[in-house]
């Protein structure tokens, strides 16, 4: 047995001969107070009735868990189980004795006295404990780095406690920021509010500030934002306390990390229905298209923990794709794993793929979602995105593929681009063929996804690390932003609860100013904009809208069981037409007819805003 079990084994005996001695000397000393420390009369009566108070108290004082509550970190609630134990024990002993004995010749202030001297010990031993604990730790006075917290609420006194009872965390609190002005000047555990979010960069100057922590884990996105932008200050860091969930999950213990672009956003946790998408996957054939992608990769390692009977990834890049394998193989070593190397273009391998796997669940995210690039190229988007996706469709409903799920965007809604207009043709082929097929055909369409290889904050960051400028294109740009889990989460619950035909959209929140997003990231990297880093303007680029849209003007949009899916209800069309067209648009791809594609899209989708000049076409 090592030190540490004997320690362990002999606790409960240790404690319970504690609290024993505790209440022979709260009683015994109860008589002494009382009649003055002589107790002539008085031995017989303490000897006959000490055994009903120890039974009666060791019982209520292990029924209210006295025994089991931690030294270390005593709190309101352990004082107030501690007050309620000695108040029913007490009662329950003068109950004893008047039913044993009765009240004659008991002197009656004996039995408060007992409850205060006993309630006195039991509290006090433990905080003692626990103040004798704080103080053989690091002086607070010794701690060299200067912290402010902003937020003095749960979670900031939960900061601040976790730094002055960890030894190994060399901080010194200097103070609070709270926008609440009635706590200005309060003191929370000797430390003082400072003030609130605007007197940040005043309040480090004067007191030298090495560090900021931000300890508001509900604070919505542009809370978070704003808070960001009173920090701009050199050298300062800057930490944040995740969510308090996440804190108090396995021990009860602060770790700060450094606050990453999806704490802009500051959107809530997703909760999915997991017994319901369990059903949907468990020992299901997967198939994924653009799996070595952000948002393919992300599919399969979400798919690969509700237990499929075989995930088949699919993707032309063969470098991601491996690395891809090694990754889940070694989370999911028991899960049977097969990769496709190839273009879903390629009939051929689209027909290998499907008879050899016969896949039961399609996730199509394979797509060129590149906006400028695809204006420049119209022929490669009709083939990638339109194409691709009808063979797709096709092949699914051929090899009885139960669910088809596929991967839309905000820029389908209205397009502006070549991206926008292909993705919107494919989802009217998806609602076309949901009509007449066993194969529910579902469609999820949301907006940009925070650090995916397409997003502005991995260009950002490289342009930052080269020491700028960050360019931006307008100054009121505005995009919805999603964390890659939250939208691949919210995608699985949609195609658990799709029928077949529905377009689902996913909740984006609230838009964000791309210049804002430019600005934090500066700061977040440790520099100052437009001192250190500039940001820099460089106009719309060809087939971008300043805002997107979530719904098509003719859309309406219906609530599901889920607060953060809804569904698209569009305007009917006529699918021979649609597959005419589409027939068309192949025939002017393969010969790269760029400037007829763009009038034959204009055909398909009448609210297609194709810029003017087009670059040239």
């Amino acid at each position: 047995m090592s030190k540490a079990e004997f320690f362990k084994f002999l606790r409960m005996p240790l404690v319970v001969i504690g609290h024993l001695a505790i209440i022979i000397i709260s009683y015994y000393l109860s008589f002494l107070l009382r009649f003055d420390f002589s107790l002539r009369h008085y031995p017989q009566l303490i000897f006959e009735t000490l055994p009903i108070l120890i039974i009666m108290k060791l019982f209520v004082f292990y029924h209210f868990g006295l025994f089991h509550s931690s030294l270390r970190y005593v709190s309101m609630f352990d004082l107030w189980q501690i007050l309620k134990a000695n108040a029913i024990s007490s009662v329950c002993f003068i109950l004893s004795i008047v039913f044993a004995f009765g009240l004659a010749g008991f002197p009656r202030s004996v039995f408060v006295l007992d409850w205060g001297i006993c309630l006195g010990l039991t509290a006090g031993i433990r905080f003692i404990t626990r103040l004798f604990r704080e103080k053989s730790s690091i002086p607070w006075a010794h701690r060299t780095r200067k912290v402010l917290i902003v937020g003095a609420g749960e979670a900031g006194i939960l900061v601040l406690r976790e730094f002055r009872n960890n030894p190994y965390m060399n901080y010194r609190v200097i103070g609070f920021i709270d926008d609440d002005r009635a706590k200005k000047n309060l003191r929370i555990h000797g430390i003082r509010i400072l003030g609130d979010r605007k007197e940040i960069p005043n309040i480090a100057k004067q007191y030298e500030i090495e560090e900021i922590i931000i300890a508001i884990p509900s604070a919505k996105g542009e809370v978070i934002r704003e808070i960001l932008g009173w920090c701009q200050i050199p050298e300062i860091k800057i930490k944040i306390v995740p969510g308090v969930d996440k804190i108090l999950s396995g021990q009860l213990q602060v770790k700060l990390r450094e606050v990453k672009p999806e704490d802009l956003l500051g959107r809530k946790v997703v909760r999915i229905d997991e017994k319901e998408v369990t059903s949907y996957l468990k020992e299901k054939r997967v198939l994924v298209t653009g799996a070595a992608g952000s948002i393919g990769s992300e599919l399969c390692r979400q798919i690969a923990s509700f237990s499929p009977s075989q995930l088949v990834l699919f993707d032309y890049n063969e470098n991601d794709l491996y690395f891809l394998e090694l990754e889940l193989k070694a989370k999911h070593s028991s899960l049977s794993f097969r990769l496709v190397v190839g273009d879903v273009k390629d009939i051929g391998l689209l027909k290998y793929a499907f008879s050899k796997f016969k896949p039961q669940i399609v996730f199509h995210a394979a797509a060129f979602k590149h906006v400028p690039l695809m204006e420049e190229t119209p022929s490669a988007a009709v083939k990638n995105n339109i194409l691709s996706t009808r063979n797709l469709i096709y092949a699914s409903e051929h090899y009885g593929v139960e669910s088809f799920v596929f991967i839309s965007t905000d820029k389908a809604v209205n397009p502006s681009s070549v991206m926008g207009a292909t993705k919107r043709i494919s989802e009217m082929l998806l609602q076309a063929k949901a009509k007449k097929s066993r194969t529910k055909f579902i469609a999820v369409r949301f907006g940009n996804v925070l650090g995916s290889k397409g997003s502005v904050v991995p260009l950002f960051k490289k342009q930052i690390e080269e020491g700028g400028p960050v360019t931006v294109t307008h100054p009121q740009a505005r995009r919805y932003f999603m964390s890659t889990q939250e939208a691949v989460q919210l995608v699985l619950q949609a195609g658990a609860m799709g029928k077949g035909g529905e377009i689902f959209i996913l909740d984006m929140g609230e838009q964000i100013k791309i210049e804002d997003l430019a600005r934090n990231l500066v700061t977040l990297s440790g520099f100052t904009p437009d001192k250190d880093i500039n940001i820099e303007f460089i106009g719309l680029r060809p087939g971008e809208k300043l805002r997107e849209e979530m719904f098509l003007h003719t859309e309406k949009d219906k609530a599901t069981k889920h607060d953060k899916i809804y569904i698209a209800q569009p305007d009917d069309f006529n699918p021979k037409e649609l597959r005419f067209k589409v027939k068309e648009l192949e025939k002017l791809a393969n010969i790269m007819a760029d400037k007829k594609i763009i009038i034959k899209i204009k055909e398909f989708i009448p609210s297609y805003s194709a810029p003017e000049n087009n670059n040239g076409l």
